[in-house]
């Protein structure tokens, strides 16, 4: 099992999860260029850099892995599954991006006619005056992340935030039929999310059918207010 992280975090917002993760043989948590441990500056960090980062990784295994992507992490998985289909044995999309090729994550989230400025004022997010990344509004990020969280999941989720490069939200995913396409895809909405709603997921796994699709009622954060649970539902698959 390999998990991705979303925006602006790393793989230690993970770490409730891997707790619970009992009878798997093995559990990978990558931080991508840019988040985490990972000092990629921000100029640097790219779609390309993500899945190259993903793709040595899954190199690296002796057998096809369950690939688990949360929220911007879709992406990263969909098209880190277009380089080696021979790598991954499930895609699973945790209230994540699910988005066919040729649209970036902010035609997606906002339809392709939103200005840069204008999605982020939407959601709630400081562009920087070089416009190469974007950080949170400090008083948004409990109500839209982390609404069913505990305070301490929220200060812990809080103090692992980096500035977010928006070179891999802008640029297109690219995948195909003969390899992206013949990969298994599981889904897992949750039902109470503030950032990506009910319905925009929905929208996602309808347009891009999956194979499975597994409802939790919780928010953004499953693995901070109700590991166990997911956890379930990821060893079940």
């Amino acid at each position: 099992l390999m998990l991705l992280h979303g925006f602006t975090g790393d793989t230690s917002t993970m770490w409730p999860l891997g707790h619970e993760l009992t009878g798997i043989r093995t559990v990978i948590a990558v931080d991508l260029p840019g988040h985490g441990e990972d000092k990629t500056p921000i100029s640097r960090v790219t779609l390309q850099a993500y899945t190259d980062r993903v793709c040595r990784v899954l190199d690296a295994q002796p057998e096809p892995v369950v690939l688990v992507g949360h929220s911007m992490g879709g992406i990263v998985i969909t098209q880190a599954a277009e380089s080696r289909p021979e790598k991954v044995g499930t895609l699973v999309y945790l209230t994540a991006v699910l988005a066919p090729s040729g649209v970036s994550i902010l035609q997606t989230l906002e339809g392709d006619g939103a200005t840069l400025e204008d999605a982020m004022a939407r959601r709630t997010m400081i562009l920087s005056a070089d416009r190469s990344y974007v950080t949170f509004e400090e008083g948004t990020l409990a109500g839209r992340f982390y609404n069913d969280c505990s305070e301490a999941d929220v200060a812990r989720a809080r103090s692992l935030l980096v500035p977010q490069a928006l070179a891999p939200l802008q640029t297109p995913i690219r995948t195909t039929e003969k390899n992206f396409g013949r990969i298994p895809r599981v889904y897992i909405e949750c039902l109470l999310d503030k950032a990506v709603p009910p319905e925009m997921q929905k929208g996602m796994y309808t347009a891009l059918p999956c194979r499975k699709v597994i409802s939790m009622h919780t928010g953004h954060s499953p693995f901070f207010s109700a590991p166990e649970d997911l956890a379930k539902n990821l060893v079940s698959l």
